[in-house]
């Protein structure tokens, strides 16, 4: 926390420095990233629902108040306020195949972060696992210092996990096809590249302008290279969602990632900046949706309950 206190203080220091148009072309690039993603998940929610209709405006506004709360919480608790609107405006939804459309919207995120994280690491950009246990800021580095514990913890969660499934449902067969029901888009494929992957492909480019905007406007070296770059920290900070954004994890990697070509000054303006200037978007743009859907912003009012998890 004081780390992320000093880089604060650092950004607001150099504030008259940053690029205002470039920065406000970033988070339109962000804005409309956000817009084209919720274009692939009510393909998939159609797919899972093909008797009902699937709102647009229904998708969207669950999807903006989820990016919101998960932008301020630890944990993505913003997930389950998304999954309890979108399930509000599609009749005879379940939270099972709801969540599992979450699984298949993330499937090629997955794939192309990994693909992006892969390619950082073995050109050097990134450090290795050794070199992740000596970063303090790194607040998921604990599992490699302490690989028996953290096994006996994931262990106890899957345990507890399966637990807690067989406790919500006496009917196994009913779980497995509301959960099969999620994946049904899978089915086609030409629907599912069609209707998924291209908004999401189009999203990604969406995000690696935004990131371009972003160094431009921070005074960085804006090219495609650092845009990955700063991509694949992104995926590893985000990997285990500690901390909201997991912004004391993207310091500590892009120091490292930006090591001999750019100051400590300047990484930690443009980490600092870039995360403050997204946060205050996803929030005001989860607070709107959150006004629209249900006319509160205390968005701990809407999340399901355990009794409502089960449905």
């Amino acid at each position: 926390m004081h780390a992320i206190v000093d880089a604060s203080r650092v950004f607001f220091e150099h504030l008259a420095a940053v690029g205002w148009g470039a920065l406000g072309i970033a988070l339109a690039f962000h804005v409309l990233k956000l817009c084209l993603r919720t274009f692939g998940w009510r393909t998939i929610l159609a797919a899972a629902y093909p008797d009902t209709t699937v709102p647009a405006r229904g998708v969207l506004g669950a999807y903006l108040a989820g990016v919101g709360i998960n932008s301020i919480a630890p944990a993505r608790g913003g997930d389950l306020v998304r999954l309890y609107l979108v399930k509000q405006r599609i009749p005879g939804s379940t939270y099972p195949t709801l969540a599992s459309t979450l699984v298949v919207e993330t499937l090629f995120d997955f794939v192309l972060a990994g693909a992006i994280v892969g390619w950082a690491v073995a050109e050097g950009v990134l450090p290795g696992l050794q070199v992740f246990e000596r970063l303090p800021s790194v607040d998921w580095a604990w599992p490699f210092r302490h690989p028996r514990a953290a096994g006996l913890i994931a262990a106890a969660l899957w345990i507890a996990a399966v637990v807690a499934l067989l406790w919500w449902y006496e009917d196994l067969g009913a779980l497995r096809r509301r959960i099969a029901a999620g994946f049904a888009i899978l089915r086609t494929p030409r629907r599912y590249v069609t209707g998924v992957l291209s908004w999401q492909a189009a999203s990604w480019v969406c995000r690696l302008a935004s990131v371009y905007w972003f160094l431009r406007a921070f005074h960085l070296e804006p090219s495609l290279h650092n845009a990955l770059v700063v991509q694949a920290v992104q995926s590893l900070s985000t990997l285990l969602p500690f901390s909201p954004g997991g912004i004391g994890t993207e310091q500590g990697l892009l120091l490292y990632a930006f090591r001999g070509q750019a100051s400590t000054t300047a990484v930690l303006s443009f980490s600092v900046g870039m995360h403050i200037a997204l946060v205050v978007v996803n929030v005001a743009l989860g607070a709107a949706a959150l006004v629209v859907m249900v006319r509160t912003i205390r968005w701990r009012r809407v999340m399901p309950d355990e009794e409502a998890l089960s449905g």
